[in-house]
């Protein structure tokens, strides 16, 4: 799997555990929403550290919490 699709599902994932949307993430993170839109919806496939930074603190978790997953485990890069 792409590294970018793996934070895509891990992403996802998180999302359904904290019973958020995309637009909630935006209000929880300040990123905005056509830079989360995009990246979800495949129209960008890159996200900077610090997106991915500040996603996690939407989360309420660590960098490292979030690539502690299996989907981790075989990523190719993009």
């Amino acid at each position: 799997m792409l590294l970018s699709d793996a934070i895509r599902k891990r992403i996802t994932k998180l999302l359904k555990e904290n019973n958020m949307n995309l637009w909630q993430l935006y209000k929880q993170t300040g990123v905005s929403a056509s830079t989360l839109s995009y990246f979800m919806n495949k129209k960008r496939e890159l996200i900077t550290l610090k997106t991915l930074l500040h996603i996690c603190e939407g989360f309420h978790i660590e960098l490292k919490e979030f690539f502690d997953d299996p989907l981790f485990k075989d990523v190719e890069q993009d």
